[in-house]
């Protein structure tokens, strides 16, 4: 009987437990410390903008759609365009988390929430068990790492402006603890551009009911507004700079309040002091949702990634597999999702004798996985950010022809890889 015990809930987790499952496990658990799935994504709300629209057809084309599927479903708005950004998809955050949960359960996947993995257990190169902070012992075939690379508090007070109470809620249920870490595999921390170490997280939410009337009702009609401020409150490109999300920090971004409906009203901001934000008309009444001190900070983010191949096997580890930010200086749910279905797959090739593979670099998907590797083997490379919806890489897919959003054409390609349905049963 083979098992599959994937730590962390978000979004990478969900898409490496599906994988796992349809390739053939016959158990699969998913572990999340806190009381609800998809971390970062209870508050994130964008999909299919820029290049993220070819590699979610890609991952559909691949055997991967679930996840994509359900949040195409419960998006409030469609095919909007904000600065930079075209063709993006905005579901509702409220929403999100009961359908995901729903699809993992019609799957066979079970789920364990409130249950924080504090050790593992050993044998040489492959972990035998994950150890709860009550003292369970969890036992394994193949583990799925991903717990991602923000937190716990000590971390954000170290590298920030310290715990603001953000969506991870570590005060609440507890530190990340990294499985890679305590196997005694030596991680590395992103940096930014000034050496500095780790990332701010990319946005905040304003409670949009603390918002002027006309700013709502364009909210729930358009999915997007956009405000100039005046020059005084305008904070600069050095916070900007800070940002995970790179794709957001342009000079649209420091020259305008931009916000998108996902439920609440998402701040494109890491954070915005609010005695200025309170001087924009419209914002007057203005309060953070969450994070809850979103005025001075967010999350830090990029402080444990692991060494990994481009399987997405753990160096140094047989049977530990990890996806979304744990593999790299990556960003967005796109991208934990893609990660995700190709560790939980390669997890159950792993434990039945078949090759691993990995998603060619003809793909954007696994051209990104490619240039990320690469990156993580140079200090500089730990300064980048990948993502299919901006910055450098989208830059590359258009120069490389992979960004497209013809349906048809993205399929053709896929099954030119021979990669077409990889995803979408047993591993035979």
């Amino acid at each position: 009987m083979l098992r599959v015990v994937v730590v962390g809930g978000g979004w990478a987790g969900c898409a490496a437990s599906l994988t796992a499952k349809k390739a053939g496990a016959d158990e699969v658990l998913l572990i999340e410390r806190c009381d609800m799935l998809l971390g970062t994504g209870l508050v994130g709300g964008i999909m299919r903008n820029n290049g993220r629209y070819t590699a979610a057809e890609e991952g559909i084309a691949m055997g991967c759609g679930e996840l994509f599927e359900v949040a195409d479903h419960v998006s409030r708005h469609k095919n909007i365009e904000f600065p930079g950004h075209k063709h993006a998809f905005l579901y509702d955050i409220t929403a999100i988390e009961p359908a995901v949960k729903k699809k993992l359960l019609c799957y066979g996947v079970d789920v364990l929430t409130e249950t924080r993995i504090t050790d593992i257990k050993r044998a040489g190169q492959a972990i035998t068990s994950v150890i709860t902070a009550q003292g369970r012992e969890i036992p394994g075939d193949i583990f799925v790492e991903t717990t991602g690379t923000a937190g716990p508090a000590g971390n954000c007070a170290k590298f920030g402006n310290g715990c603001v109470m953000c969506i991870y809620r570590c005060p609440t249920f507890g530190p990340r603890v990294s499985i890679a870490g305590r196997a005694g595999i030596k991680e590395k921390m992103g940096v930014n551009t000034d050496g500095s170490t780790g990332a701010m997280s990319g946005s905040c939410k304003l409670h949009k009911e603390s918002l002027s009337d006309d700013i709502i009702r364009e909210l729930q009609q358009k999915g997007v507004v956009v405000r100039p401020i005046p020059e005084f409150l305008k904070k600069g490109d050095k916070m900007l700079a800070r940002k995970a999300c790179q794709q957001y920090a342009g000079k649209d971004f420091a020259d305008n309040v931009v916000l998108l409906d996902t439920g609440h009203a998402k701040l494109m901001s890491p954070y915005f002091p609010l005695e200025l934000l309170r001087q924009v008309p419209g914002f007057e009444k203005a309060r953070f949702e969450d994070p809850y001190s979103g005025g001075i900070g967010n999350s830090i983010r990029f402080l444990a990634i692991s060494p990994v191949n481009r399987y997405l096997q753990t160096k140094g580890l047989e049977n530990l597999f990890c996806a979304g930010e744990k593999a790299g200086p990556l960003v967005g749910h796109t991208e934990a999702i893609i990660t995700g279905s190709l560790a939980g797959h390669n997890g159950v090739r792993q434990a039945k004798g078949f090759p691993l593979i990995k998603i060619p670099e003809t793909l954007a998907c696994g051209d990104i996985l490619d240039q990320v590797n690469k990156a993580l083997e140079t200090e500089e490379g730990l300064a980048k950010r990948y993502t299919f919806s901006g910055g450098l890489y989208f830059q590359r897919m258009q120069e490389k022809g992979t960004y497209s959003t013809d349906r048809e054409e993205i399929k053709r390609r896929v099954d030119q890889s021979g990669m077409m349905g990889i995803f979408d049963g047993p591993i035979r």
